[in-house]
C-alpha cells in the first residue's frame, strides 16, 4: 500500500511540475499559439477516428477543445487544464481553463483531450460564461442538424452541449463523481 500511494504522490508531482513549467516564462500571445497548436492536433485526432467528425464541427454553432491532465489517488482526483471555444457564426476565440475534482475510488493519472460541440447560442453563452452545469452523461450521437452527420461516442453534458474524451496519455482506473469547471483565462482573453 505505501508503494502505490508513492506511485501516485509521484505522479502527482510529475503532472503538476509539468504543467507549471508549461505556463511560466510564455507571453500570453505564445500561450494563446500553444493553445490553437494543442486544438488543432486534437481536432486531427478526432478526424482520424471520426472522418465525418469535420462536417459536423464546421456546422455546429460553436465548439471547444481542452487538453487537461488529471491526478487520482484513492479517494480524491483532480484535474486542470487549457483550451479554445471557437464561434463557427463570429469566428470569436475564448481562451479557457478548466478544473475538476473528483470523489470516488480510483487510482491513475492520465492526459486526455475533450471536445464540446455546441449546438446553440445560449449554450455558447453560458458555456463561455461559465455558466455551464454538468451533469449525469448518457452515450448518445451528436447532429449537425443540417446534413444528417452524427458523431457515435459522444456524451450529452449539458443543455446543447456535447462531448467527446480522448485519452492521450496514462491509465486511470476510477469510478468518480465529478465537478467540472470550465471558464475564460483572464489572461489570454483581451
Amino acid at each position: 500500500m505505501k508503494k502505490i500511494f508513492a506511485l501516485a504522490t509521484l505522479l502527482a508531482c510529475l503532472f503538476a511540475a509539468s504543467a507549471f513549467a508549461e505556463a511560466r516564462g510564455n507571453s500570453p500571445s505564445e500561450q494563446r499559439w500553444q493553445i490553437d497548436q494543442l486544438s488543432a492536433g486534437t481536432l486531427n485526432k478526432l478526424y482520424e477516428k471520426y472522418p465525418h467528425a469535420r462536417r459536423v464541427i464546421d456546422n455546429c454553432y460553436a465548439y471547444a477543445t481542452l487538453s487537461n491532465s488529471g491526478v487520482k489517488i484513492l479517494l480524491i482526483g483532480s484535474s486542470h487544464g487549457r483550451g479554445v471555444a471557437v464561434n463557427n457564426y463570429t469566428g470569436e476565440r475564448v481562451y479557457l481553463r478548466m478544473k475538476e475534482l473528483s470523489a470516488g475510488l480510483g487510482l491513475g493519472a492520465k492526459e486526455y483531450n475533450l471536445i464540446f460541440l455546441i449546438n446553440t447560442r445560449d449554450a455558447w453563452e453560458n458555456f463561455i460564461a461559465g455558466k455551464t452545469r454538468f451533469g449525469a452523461t448518457a452515450e448518445a450521437s451528436a447532429d449537425d442538424g443540417v446534413n444528417g452527420g452524427s458523431i457515435e461516442g459522444a456524451e450529452y453534458v449539458a443543455p446543447g452541449v456535447w462531448a467527446f474524451q480522448m485519452t492521450t496519455k496514462g491509465l486511470a482506473l476510477e469510478a468518480t463523481l465529478n465537478g467540472t469547471k470550465i471558464y475564460k483565462d483572464k489572461n489570454l482573453n483581451g
